[in-house]
């Protein structure tokens, strides 16, 4: 969308959507409306009932004048007990208003927080689940974290303070101008001459201010980052000795999200006296221009000046609150905005339409002629090509940045391939469904996730379903039956977040049986013995034996061990496949896979 030197119209565009998500709920906005007309009208009641009783009361006094025209319902009597009659009525409205307004509070709570709140998240996070794994790489977890939480806000803070404010004041102004209309035209006319710059200032307020919110929440969003990485990484802050460094980091971020914001906070302040000023010329047109006339006998100081002073407030609150809703409108469109960005945003890797699952996989894989990058013009996988036969083993080694857990991250489609295509069983794994691609393609990464859950919830993560028997065998096939049964509360043992509680062979090793439960056609082992000593390595790969049997297995590999166990050995050379073979054959060649396990040999590795 093209954008006007002041950014009006993404702004006016991100409006026209957040109105439209207002019109969703228009059920429940017109019902809180509805009892805010109540309000507003039981209000007015009050103050003109009151301003009536000041007359009753004063024309009483001076002589026996007749009962006022418009409290010609009260009962006949004496001046006092008709005061007692208009103080019980007004006590009565009172009560109703009160009875009212908790509703109103009740309502508004169940309303925006119990639904508009909790339906937004809830519709991001959804989406957030949709998209490839590139989105999270361009965007930092702390804003990810930012628009899920804080942003999800916004959509409530532009109905609640916003929609329903600006509806409020229209109500609230339109009740009390057409009863000070009603009661005299000329003296509304006079308070009223200096709206027009009230709301002028408003809107030269409302153009200053956005770029400033804007901003305010692109510093918010690195102040979490800076509070997420080292909440994450505090071994690595504590191990280091950095504590000072760390908190150094974060007062800087935090500085600059507060001398920001006191940018914003200065055109508040500005705001916010002139519009109480404006509204303190209007009481001085009141009390002149009104109190003459009550002089003169040309209006009356209870139903005329009283009233009249009284509603100019309610008058004058209601436009004070513009400012409100202006800053409201600010913050929510720089919100939305974001929640937008997020909603707008392409899976990336998606189903075609009509793609129709075969059934079960024999789990033939074949790369042809695949090109992929990470980032454009940053090409990590340069033609590759090769097939992988139903329940081979197939190694992967190479370098650091060779581009052997990008070629896994391929079978999956986490990405999908620059050109080229990968196929499972021949068919092109765009053509399958996303869901049922990825049920029968067990993954276990080099490092691994374990939700603060049982370790049987963290097993069965991939397959909620799944029995205590078939949870337990895949364990004992990963050798991690063991050490489960050796902690106090067995498979029902909470683990803290991410595992902290166990090893990092112990982690890998929930991890492997946790792929193994999907019993997946094809499995998934990016280098899953770097965190594992020798000993348990081969106890695992002994293990896991029987559930590779059968499957096709990829395992990206450093230890000659692993290498060994595989059919064949994919060797991968920036990019591309430099050498292809089993360990026998490739060690007779003279090439950088003999090279690679000459130096580890002689470097004394296994």
């Amino acid at each position: 969308m093209a954008e006007d030197g002041d950014g009006t119209r993404p702004a006016r565009g991100v409006l026209r959507r957040l109105v439209g998500i207002a019109w969703e709920h228009r059920r429940d906005c017109l019902g809180l409306l509805g009892l805010q007309f109540l309000l507003t009208g039981l209000t007015v009641a009050i103050l003109a009932l009151t301003g009536a009783g000041i007359d009753l009361v004063r024309r009483a006094a001076q002589a026996d004048a007749p009962v006022p025209a418009n409290l010609g319902w009260l009962p006949a009597g004496s001046a006092v007990s008709m005061c007692a009659w208009l103080a019980a009525v007004i006590l009565g409205l009172a009560a109703v208003r009160a009875a009212l307004s908790y509703a109103y509070g009740v309502a508004s709570v169940r309303f925006l927080h119990g639904r508009v709140v909790v339906g937004m998240r809830a519709r991001v996070y959804a989406k957030l689940q949709q998209l490839s794994f590139r989105f999270f790489d361009a965007n930092a977890s702390g804003s990810i974290i930012n628009r899920v939480t804080a942003d999800a806000h916004s959509v409530r803070l532009f109905i609640e303070g916003v929609v329903l404010q600006v509806a409020i004041i229209a109500l609230t102004l339109g009740v009390c101008a057409a009863y000070m209309l009603a009661t005299d035209w000329r003296l509304t006319l006079a308070c009223l001459a200096f709206l027009p710059l009230q709301v002028a200032f408003a809107i030269r307020f409302s153009r200053r201010v956005r770029p400033a919110y804007e901003e305010n929440r692109e510093r918010m969003d690195r102040l979490v980052l800076a509070f997420s990485e080292t909440t994450q990484g505090i071994q690595t802050v504590k191990g280091l000795a950095a504590e000072a460094r760390a908190r150094a980091a974060f007062g800087a971020r935090n500085e600059e999200v507060r001398a920001q914001k006191q940018k914003v906070i200065g055109e508040v302040a500005t705001f916010w006296p002139v519009i109480d000023g404006l509204n303190h010329l209007s009481l001085a047109v009141l009390l002149g221009y009104g109190g003459w006339r009550v002089v003169q006998g040309d209006l009356a100081l209870g139903s005329g000046l009283v009233a009249f002073a009284a509603l100019l407030q309610q008058f004058a609150g209601q436009v004070a609150t513009v400012a409100t809703v202006v800053d409201n409108a600010q913050v929510a469109v720089t919100g939305a905005r974001r929640i937008f960005e997020v909603m707008d945003t392409e899976p990336g890797v998606a189903s075609r339409p009509g793609a129709a699952s075969p059934g079960r996989f024999l789990g033939r894989v074949a790369f042809e002629n695949v090109r992929f990058e990470y980032r454009e013009r940053d090409t990590v996988l340069r033609d590759l090509s090769f097939v992988a036969e139903p329940g081979q083993r197939i190694a992967i080694a190479g370098a650091t940045g060779s581009g052997k857990s990008a070629l896994l991250s391929l079978i999956p489609r986490f990405y999908d391939p620059s050109s080229g295509r990968v196929t499972l069983d021949g068919i092109d794994l765009r053509d399958l469904p996303l869901p049922e691609l990825r049920r029968q393609v067990g993954v276990v990464f080099q490092d691994n996730f374990l939700f603060s859950n049982t370790i049987a919830a963290n097993i069965a993560f991939g397959h909620p379903e799944a029995s205590r028997e078939r949870i337990e065998r895949a364990a004992r096939v990963a050798q991690a039956d063991g050490f489960i049964r050796e902690l106090p509360e067995g498979y029902d043992t909470l683990l803290g977040e991410s595992g902290v509680n166990l090893s990092g062979g112990q982690r890998q090793r929930l991890a492997i049986a946790r792929a193994l439960l999907l019993e997946p056609t094809v499995l998934l082992l990016d280098d899953p013995t770097s965190a594992i000593d020798a000993e348990t390595e081969r106890e695992i790969l002994e293990a896991m034996e029987s559930a590779m049997r059968g499957r096709t297995t990829f395992i990206v590999a450093h230890r000659l061990a692993t290498l060994r166990r595989a059919d064949r050995i994919l060797v991968l050379d920036r990019g591309r496949l430099a050498q292809s073979g089993t360990h026998e054959e490739l060690m007779a060649e003279d090439g950088p896979y003999r090279r690679a396990i000459r130096v580890q040999t002689e470097g004394g590795a296994p």
